[in-house]
């Protein structure tokens, strides 16, 4: 795990899911956030939402803009791992039993009906509608009891950022067990309703964000506004960050 704009993520697929068959194995709750550059910007703006956001286990990188951002600056070579992927990976591995919180009913089923087609076992799993209220309203002693019953490995989140990040977070004192893994827009995507993904050629060129803006123009250009106009500063910061680290473990020339 590493620490870049203030985010602890992991970008090894291998180490995360390594990590959450650990969890899973010790009866431990947590949660993985997926975060891409909504989730970065808000929580360099926002302390208690990052706090929420490095209070699980570690975030995966859902930005494919991060790592060229951090090949600039560190010469490194990290792949983004975003939402639909890791939520595809898990359901298809047919390892877990799963729990779908969040969004419509009306997605919810047909989310359903498209998964089952991955996993015959998603069949007899929990899709639960979450009331739309506020962060501070949701009943989370319930809804971990809710969980426990189902005995849910895995939880998926639904609520988009930053609502979901703070949903988990809130969460967590009350589940005995169950990683909950935040993924935004997935239950749009796979469900075959409203939001559709961007085609791969746009991904590849990183161009997804186009796509969604013209998918969602009054949602999106409000978010590509925030991110454009504090950029510059985060990797400024970044960059100093780098450098200073880069002197501190520097050696020393003894003549």
């Amino acid at each position: 795990m590493h620490t870049y704009f203030n985010i602890n993520y992991e970008f090894d697929r291998e180490q995360v899911h390594r990590a959450i068959a650990a969890h899973i194995s010790q009866k431990q709750a947590s949660y993985i956030c997926v975060a891409d550059g909504v989730v970065m910007n808000t929580a360099n703006r926002d302390v208690q939402y990052r706090e929420a956001v490095n209070g699980g286990m570690f975030s995966v990188c859902d930005s494919s803009y991060v790592p060229l951002y951090l090949k600039w600056i560190y010469s490194t070579d990290y792949q983004q791992y975003c939402g639909c992927e890791i939520f595809r990976d898990i359901i298809s591995s047919r390892k877990y039993r799963m729990a779908f919180l969040g969004t419509s009913q009306e997605i919810l089923d047909a989310l359903k009906e498209n998964l089952k087609k991955i996993n015959p076992e998603v069949e007899s799993m929990m899709f639960y509608e979450l009331p739309f209220c506020s962060v501070d309203k949701f009943d989370y002693p319930s809804i971990a009891r809710m969980i426990e019953a189902d005995e849910a490995d895995i939880i998926w989140v639904a609520l988009g950022a930053p609502k979901q990040e703070l949903f988990m977070h809130r969460l967590k004192p009350h589940l005995k067990s169950g990683i909950m893994i935040a993924v935004g827009a997935a239950f749009k995507f796979m469900s075959g309703l409203e939001v559709k993904r961007a085609p791969k050629w746009m991904v590849d060129n990183h161009l997804e964000f186009v796509y969604r803006i013209f998918s969602e123009p009054k949602k999106q250009l409000k978010r590509c506004g925030w991110i454009i106009a504090t950029l510059p500063g985060l990797l400024l910061k970044e960059y100093k960050r780098a450098r200073r680290n880069k002197a501190t473990v520097a050696p020393s020339h003894i003549s």
